[in-house]
């Protein structure tokens, strides 16, 4: 069955190794679009993160086209219609970075507009996403988050740590986490934590339904664990050949990695050319 959407995380897959989208992925990316097929980035970023790629593709500002962002945790056109919005409790986020402070990790959460943390001293991961996501950082104790609870609409909560700390801190984790949170690891020092409906094959799957378009009409690139909802849910699952191993071993297919245009290749075979 033909595709009518293609579904593509940015990091590791969309872009190279130098954050670019090379001019023979936007140019295959557009010859889809012009055919009416639906090109939809599907992302662990904030709108702030994705906006300079959908202006490059020509997909910015329009009520028929669509992100899915915050892994999942959002859904919007991107003029900014939100079909899909699930984020974290006072709650959750209050018991969650209280074991973040226990297991000795830096943490962070993301709203809409803003990067929160309640660690004085920040982490340089949190800098680091802060220019990637192009989102401003917020420091505030956790006495003001409290009393500032209901102006906050947490998307997702991170940790932000090296891969020891992480894995250490797992080891650690409160059982009823698992279920409490959707929670996937996008980088060896980012574990995500999110509305525990959130996923980006779920959410994918809410936006099939509003645009009545099927399962198997859909194609999902993507490289990493957070992908891997949407690669399962898709008909056509596409792993980039730079994937972890456990992308590579549930995807249909593999194409070249982010570097050599994996997203081209796979467009121009299995959405333009066949």
């Amino acid at each position: 069955m033909a595709i009518k959407l293609i579904a593509i995380d940015i990091d590791g897959t969309l872009i190279n190794d130098h954050q670019q989208i090379t001019p023979k992925t936007v140019a295959a990316l557009k010859k889809a679009s012009a055919k009416g097929v639906k090109v939809v980035l599907c992302t662990g970023r904030p709108m702030t993160g994705v906006e300079a790629y959908l202006e490059q593709l020509g997909l910015d500002n329009q009520d028929q086209e669509y992100v899915i962002s915050f892994n999942g945790a959002l859904a919007q056109s991107t003029s900014g219609n939100v079909l899909v919005n699930y984020s974290l409790s006072f709650a959750d986020y209050a018991d969650w970075v209280n074991f973040c402070l226990k297991a000795g990790v830096h943490s962070q959460i993301e709203t809409r507009d803003y990067i929160y943390t309640t660690d004085q001293n920040i982490s340089h991961y949190t800098v680091y996403e802060s220019a990637l996501v192009s989102m401003d950082v917020r420091y505030r104790t956790m006495d003001q988050m409290a009393r500032a609870r209901d102006h906050y609409v947490v998307a997702k909560a991170m940790m932000v740590d090296s891969k020891e700390k992480i894995d250490h801190a797992i080891t650690l984790m409160p059982a009823d986490f698992k279920t409490r949170f959707s929670i996937v690891r996008s980088e060896d020092f980012y574990l995500e934590f999110m509305h525990k409906n959130a996923s980006k094959g779920q959410t994918l799957e809410q936006l099939g339904k509003e645009l009545n378009i099927k399962q198997d009409e859909m194609m999902a690139l993507g490289n990493a664990q957070n992908d891997n909802s949407m690669i399962e849910y898709a008909g056509l699952g596409v792993a980039m050949g730079n994937s972890v191993p456990e992308t590579l071993k549930i995807a249909n297919v593999t194409v070249a990695d982010n570097n050599h245009d994996g997203v081209a290749e796979a467009v121009e075979k299995y959405v333009l050319n066949a």
